[in-house]
């Protein structure tokens, strides 16, 4: 088939990783990323903005991350490549979108870095209230570059640890609190907080849209498996399981725990700026619970971390092979590991200890609100790439088959754009389109310029054999 040997050009020249990811670590590298300060620290910006309402602003949020990973699944099927949907977006529409879609998701996830290392700042200061955020950023970014150093295997490894103590956390959250409501006589617990201090939509129909950015914000990453899919040992069967595993995981964690948690918790307590989470334990006073929890989320703020810093040097790497950035990136270390791309995708961890320092008090909601930017456009991105890439499987016996196209896909695809559009009616995300639009226009430019610039190199070198 011409059109499968064309974009096997594409997956060719990103050659060299080494495929050693199994399916359980690629559905928990998902959940990994998925699952980690989105959850715990940027549900109370959530809930600030929407109240009880909040569950509907994940569930329509986890809708669009469905139908997302659906749109992915069938895509990477046929083309488990390390640029993922860069390339996609590079063959089915046009290098350009290649181009825009890689560096707006590598400058999202490089933000999203610097977000959970953050974090883990904020975490750390509750066992040492009187230290800075920034000491914390420097000793916990240096552990994590060396795990991604090591090598794929030893990331994935790692990786699947981390997640499983996420995972058995908010297992364990989820029982707790499903005890508490259930044999607790204290009448200050249940579903009753749903509708006080204001009713369900406190702030009304608006306010839970508005959380529907957060929770995007929140399921940023759930699409790395795509990415993970040019490392894994088969990839087809990989990206099956991870997919059907992964949402409904989401869906349970997210929905059930944020819903519980709303129940120990009056709305406007665990709306202040402090992870819900820890409000909640430290209402509910079981002993040592609220350190025990604190280490859960400073792990998951790691482990999303971790898994955000292997996708972001993935995507420069393949950026570099396309020759879209310096080829110098593009190189790999005996390990397998693209060492150059890995080196400047730590450029979020830089922003971070300056907004650490420069403003402690703001830096986590800042690098937030401007990172969400490139994940709405790469999301948006994705779902019209799905279009493109159906036109032209018309009589493909495809591996795996999205429901519903193409109504579903486009359904994803005018969420994103109204959520994007949205963006600018709300103080805490006004900055998202103020930086993210003259970014983009800013990409265009650069990327005119430099192939003209490559154009006029070429030009310059004498073709063999003439003078």
């Amino acid at each position: 088939m011409k059109d499968a040997k064309r974009f096997d050009d594409i997956a060719q020249r990103q050659g060299g990783l080494k495929k050693q990811l199994t399916a359980g670590q690629m559905s928990m590298l998902a959940i990994g990323g998925a699952i980690g300060t989105g959850l715990f620290l940027g549900s109370a910006y959530a809930i600030q903005m929407a109240g009880p309402s909040v569950l509907l602003s994940y569930f329509i949020g986890g809708v669009i991350a469905l139908l997302l990973m659906g749109c992915l699944a069938e895509m990477t099927s046929e083309h488990p490549t390390p640029g993922s949907f860069g390339d996609y977006a590079e063959f089915y529409l046009s290098p350009l979108f290649g181009f825009l879609v890689r560096y707006s998701y590598w400058s999202c996830v490089v933000l999203a870095v610097g977000t959970e290392v953050t974090a883990i700042g904020m975490y750390m200061q509750f066992w040492f209230p009187s230290t800075p955020i920034w000491p914390w950023v420097l000793l916990f970014s240096a552990a994590v570059i060396i795990i991604n150093i090591v090598g794929v295997k030893s990331f994935g490894q790692v990786e699947y640890a981390l997640s499983t103590i996420k995972v058995v956390a908010i297992s364990a959250f989820i029982a707790i609190g499903i005890g508490i409501l259930v044999f607790s006589s204290n009448p200050t617990f249940g579903i009753r907080n749903f509708t006080a201090n204001g009713g369900f939509f406190p702030f009304g129909v608006k306010g839970m849209w508005f959380a529907v950015i957060v929770s995007i914000f929140s399921y940023l990453s759930i699409e790395m498996i795509a990415v993970a899919a040019g490392e894994a040992k088969n990839p087809v069967v990989a990206v099956k399981k991870a997919f059907k595993g992964t949402i409904l995981r989401l869906f349970i964690f997210y929905m059930l725990s944020i819903a519980l948690m709303l129940a120990i918790v009056p709305w406007r307590e665990s709306g202040t700026g402090e992870s819900p989470f820890l409000v909640a334990m430290n209402v509910i006073h079981l002993p040592a619970a609220a350190g025990i929890f604190n280490f859960i989320v400073l792990v998951a703020a790691l482990s999303a971390m971790n898994s955000q810093l292997y996708i972001t040097t993935r995507m420069m790497f393949s950026l570099s092979r396309a020759g879209q950035a310096p080829a110098a990136l593009g190189k790999i270390s005996q390990r397998g590991i693209p060492v150059n791309a890995l080196a400047i995708s730590c450029v979020g961890i830089v922003v971070s200890i300056v907004l650490s320092i420069v403003y402690p008090e703001k830096s986590f909601a800042v690098m937030m609100s401007i990172s969400v930017y490139g994940a709405c456009f790469t999301w948006l991105m994705i779902f019209i790439t799905h279009l493109f890439f159906r036109r032209q499987h018309k009589e493909t016996v495809l591996k795996f088959r999205m429901w519903g196209y193409p109504y579903f896909t486009l359904l994803g695809a005018v969420l994103m754009a109204a959520l994007m559009v949205t963006t600018l009616f709300t103080d805490f995300f006004r900055m998202t389109l103020l930086f993210g639009v003259p970014f983009t226009l800013l990409l265009v430019a650069i990327y005119f310029y430099s192939r003209q610039a490559r154009a006029a190199v070429a030009a310059k070198v004498p073709t063999p054999g003439m003078e």
